[in-house]
């Protein structure tokens, strides 16, 4: 008796099916003690190749300036056999800027791959949801009212982002936070929240003004010590929190109907995702200014990388780092004499990426 297959159905709201497609090298790995686990050999191989380029990156960023010293010194110079010199440049003024880049595009990377798995949209980043530009508000009320140091200026970026955050939150809130609703509640806040920001900047003298637009671009320079170790504890904080809860997010990627039919307590393991990328976002936010369109691309362009369904933490984490360094090196020396913000090259090489995204979208009928 010939039997037929009934035609499978594949959601719209992500891009697993495609990935489905693709070949697995996913395999078995036994430890002693009768533990095993999976291994997706691509992915991993992604990341690692995303690992060594971001730290050949900053080899070669520490080594760009007004003081040229070759990669080879570089590396001498950080295990403690270079120069008087070439310590200080290199510990005391073009490594903690490479640090913060690093972790500042981890975070962007991470946060944004949690805010697209949480809404199964590849809109949803905090650029878009307006986390970004709520941070920005929160700096710029310090800046502007209130005349406010480096470290005030931090705090306010993060309570921004961190009200910003809960605002979209709540608002969205319908007997659970469902994607669409989430991503169209917060292009709205984000429209809200912007509007805010150009008021408070009229309202500025000169000098106020300035020094928030100088912000609001998205810049590592005069980055130092005291911006890495607060980005760093935060992401030994919550890293735990966020692989503790990365099964639960790859159910929710499939609904919220089968996840509760799988054991997972859908909205506290929503919150406490978003409530991770919110805090990732908004001190990335606070250590660098908003930084635009990395939080979008890097999960794209991580998934596209591993051909892996799910939400590619480690991936994305490891792209945002890769690109933010890359292009604060392009900033400095693809424009001769004229250095860049960081934030202008991430935000033309992301706009650029948006409309791709876009036209992709619209294409397979999403948009």
């Amino acid at each position: 008796m010939k039997t037929t297959r009934a035609p499978r159905t594949t959601s719209p709201d992500s891009d697993a099916s495609a990935a489905a497609r693709a070949p697995r090298t996913a395999r078995a790995v036994r430890v002693p003690g009768g533990l095993s686990f999976r291994v997706d050999v691509r992915a991993l191989t992604v990341v690692v190749l995303l690992v060594v380029a971001a730290l050949a990156a900053s080899v070669v960023l520490i080594g760009t300036g007004d003081f040229p010293i070759p990669a080879a010194d570089v590396l001498k110079t950080l295990v403690g056999q270079g120069s008087r010199g070439q310590d200080f440049i290199v510990r005391e003024l073009r490594l903690p800027r490479v640090l913060v880049g690093l972790l500042v595009g981890a975070c962007l990377g991470l946060g944004g791959a949690l805010f697209q798995s949480v809404s199964r949209n590849p809109l949803g980043s905090p650029d878009v949801l307006g986390l970004s530009q709520g941070a920005s508000a929160g700096a710029l009320v310090v800046i502007v009212l209130f005349s406010g140091g480096a470290t005030t200026v931090t705090l306010g970026a993060l309570v921004g982002g961190l009200v910003t955050g809960l605002a979209i939150y709540f608002l969205a809130w319908k007997q659970g936070v469902h994607g669409y609703r989430l991503v169209l509640v917060g292009i709205g806040v984000n429209a809200i929240v912007t509007a805010v920001n150009g008021y408070l900047i009229t309202k500025a003298d000169f000098v106020d003004a300035a020094r928030a637009v100088v912000w609001m671009t998205g810049s590592l320079n005069g980055r130092d010590w005291t911006q890495v170790w607060p980005l760093l504890v935060l992401c030994l904080v919550l890293l735990p929190v966020v692989a503790g809860n990365a099964r639960g997010l790859r159910m929710l990627e499939m609904g919220d109907d089968v996840s509760y039919a799988l054991g997972v307590r859908v909205e506290r393991v929503r919150l406490l995702l978003m409530g991770s990328a919110v805090l990732l976002t908004a001190a990335a936010t606070a250590a660098a200014g908003p930084v635009v369109f990395v939080a979008l691309t890097a999960p794209q362009l991580s998934r596209r990388l591993t051909r892996s369904p799910g939400p590619n933490l480690a991936a994305s984490t490891c792209m945002g780092a890769a690109l933010l360094v890359a292009a604060d090196l392009a900033s400095q020396r693809a424009f001769g004499a004229d250095q860049l913000p960081v934030g202008v090259v991430t935000g033309v090489l992301g706009g650029i990426y948006l409309l791709w995204l876009l036209v992709v979208e619209r294409r397979k009928g999403r948009v």
